[in-house]
């Protein structure tokens, strides 16, 4: 097991959450941290691909360890972890491009 997969488990098991929820977690966090570092607006598209690129590379290291480690692939898996890293920030750059919701006053 790689060093990526043994570090999940344990955070996972330390924090009592499942995966998806780590999924969840990562990606509202880089979106949110991104945006807040680079002083990027959520309505941005920016923290919006680095939540993506974070989910895709998380996704392309699992899939290099099914590989070395000989596992199976489970691409649909794989799929359900990249919405499940970008769901969070996709709602949140919608709401605040479209409503008043997320706008400074």
């Amino acid at each position: 097991m790689s060093p990526l997969q043994t570090s999940k488990l344990i955070i996972v098991d330390q924090l009592g959450i499942a995966k998806d929820a780590l999924h969840v977690y990562v990606g509202l966090t880089l979106f949110l941290t991104s945006a807040a570092l680079l002083r990027w607006p959520l309505s941005s598209w920016r923290p919006w691909l680095v939540a993506l690129a974070g989910a895709l590379a998380g996704e392309a290291w699992d899939l290099r360890d099914s590989l070395v480690y000989d596992s199976p692939i489970r691409l649909a898996a794989n799929l359900k972890d990249v919405i499940n890293t970008i769901i969070w920030p996709t709602v949140l750059m919608l709401l605040a491009r479209h409503t008043a919701m997320l706008r400074r006053h």
